[in-house]
């Protein structure tokens, strides 16, 4: 089990409320989806490798989330029509969030120092956040490998 010690939300926390417009156009908020499990996954830029990576393992585990009940969603800094494209071309079942001003981001405490390639920069760290039924953080995955991703959220599910 990963630890969340360098976030700043933890385990057993209030989840903050957000409200973003999806892939579709219709606003999400969180609030409305009190009593289901939220699986908040949080990536870098759509359809660049890793970040398709990860999208393709929710995808392909998708009927598996529905079975136990869970939401998907996906969150970057991408516009509403970049996460439209992306979700086309993958054909990606769940709704990919547009955080163009990173309140969501800032929120949950996922934008932070990156190293690639031998550079350091800033921007959106792949974190991921389970989001019990009664709104409090039930997981946290603070590492995450693209490959892996949706097999050990399942896991925990």
């Amino acid at each position: 089990m990963a630890s969340d010690a360098s976030l700043a939300l933890k385990t057993g926390d209030k989840a903050p409320d957000f409200s973003a417009t999806a892939t579709d156009g219709s606003t999400v908020r969180l609030s409305d989806l009190k009593g289901r499990h939220v699986i908040l996954y949080f990536y870098p830029r759509d359809d660049t490798p890793g970040c398709t990576k990860e999208a393709c393992g929710f995808r392909d585990a998708w009927v598996q989330f529905e079975k136990k009940g869970a939401i998907v969603l996906g969150v970057s800094a991408d516009s509403v029509k970049s996460h439209g494209k992306f979700a086309k071309k993958f054909n990606l079942p769940f709704p990919l969030l547009a955080d163009e001003d990173r309140k969501i981001i800032q929120a949950y405490g996922v934008w932070g120092l990156k190293k690639f390639m031998g550079r350091e920069y800033e921007g959106i760290l792949r974190v991921t956040f389970h989001i019990g039924p009664d709104g409090r953080i039930a997981h946290v995955w603070p590492k995450v490998k693209p490959e892996e991703h949706a097999g050990e959220v399942l896991a925990v599910l």
